[in-house]
């Protein structure tokens, strides 16, 4: 047996053994790039997602033709986003790459979309010429921005658009106290939790974290970041890990965390 097929022999276990509680969730941060698809094809990725419980799942992917993939096996539970990376190997090059802006137009013209990114800036680099008309651009569609950024590159991106969504992968891996002053400075500032574990302690919700949910209830999202192919065989386990955490949250705060905010966000098509 195959490594994917044993990882999805697993999943089946899991699922049927009642590791798959009943809260409805959507992941923000699903990655399906070239060397997932390879080994795993789009009606295994999506039976995936489906065991996971997911109502939606935020996917981008490189190239654009993962996202794309996925979108036309089940265009009822994924949300494509347009990542500006075209293969792995280009998050450190793109924002100096005039190409990417051509791509990304043509992508936007040709499908929709409820995003771009995941893309990683960082500081003064947010105000280069190609971030800048990937920014306008997201304005003329009203997309919102995945940005895997410093509070810096952050605060530049808004600067450009006051009216920019902006979605703040991973929360800047930064402490409470800092996404706190993030979310109080940028109302349209949302924060994902992927590839993050400090808001669990054993099932249980550090007080730090839960005066941080309690006090920006409907910018939080959960997210996975299946970045490697291996981070597949964990999607499931992930999404119940989630749930742990979040039943120890009053039920509507852990409702709009695992996915009452990921709706707003989506279906927000009239800008504060």
């Amino acid at each position: 047996m195959s490594h994917w097929m044993a990882a999805l022999a697993l999943v089946s276990l899991f699922t049927s053994t009642g590791w798959a509680a009943e809260r409805a969730l959507i992941d923000g941060h699903v990655h399906y790039s070239h060397d997932a698809w390879d080994m795993l094809p789009p009606r295994e990725a999506v039976k995936v997602l489906r065991d996971a419980g997911l109502k939606k799942a935020f996917v981008s992917s490189s190239s654009d033709d993962g996202t794309q993939m996925l979108f036309k096996e089940a265009p009822d539970i994924v949300v494509p986003v347009l990542r500006p990376y075209r293969q792995r190997g280009e998050l450190s090059t793109w924002f100096k790459d005039a190409t990417v802006v051509d791509m990304i137009a043509e992508r936007l013209a040709k499908n929709t979309y409820a995003g771009i990114g995941e893309f990683h800036i960082f500081g003064a680099d947010a105000d280069l010429p190609v971030v800048r008309k990937i920014v306008k651009l997201a304005n003329t569609y009203n997309l919102f921005l995945h940005a895997h950024s410093d509070a810096d590159a952050v605060d530049r991106i808004f600067a450009q658009d006051p009216d920019a969504r902006v979605l703040w992968a991973h929360s800047g891996f930064v402490s409470p106290q800092a996404i706190a002053a993030m979310l109080a400075k940028h109302k349209q500032l949302w924060s994902d939790l992927a590839f993050r574990s400090d808001q669990s302690d054993n099932g249980k919700v550090p007080d730090e974290w839960r005066r941080l949910f309690t006090d920006f209830p409907d910018r939080f999202l959960i997210g996975t970041d299946t970045y490697t192919p291996e981070r597949w065989y964990y999607l499931v386990d992930h999404a119940n890990w989630s749930r742990q955490w979040l039943d120890d949250l009053p039920a509507e705060l852990a409702d709009n965390i695992a996915y009452k905010n990921a709706e707003r966000l989506i279906n927000r098509t009239v800008k504060d």
